[in-house]
């Protein structure tokens, strides 16, 4: 997920984001741990997406202070 689409987004939008993008890590790693996954660099592509979102989340909370 780019940054630009982040942005646009609004912050309940961004926080139901942040939940399915974790359910979607967790899935992930136990796929991984139970039989491999075709291809593994998912989960690095998620945990940036959820840095992302994160990162977002938290500059909007102190441009609000």
């Amino acid at each position: 997920m780019k940054m630009n689409k982040i942005k646009e987004m609004s912050s309940p939008d961004l926080e139901k984001e942040l939940g399915e993008l974790k359910t979607e890590l967790f899935k992930l790693r136990f796929s991984l741990a139970t039989h491999g996954l075709d291809n593994p660099m998912k989960i690095k592509e998620v945990r940036k997406d959820i840095a992302r979102i994160n990162t977002e989340l938290r500059q909007r909370e102190l441009a609000n202070k």
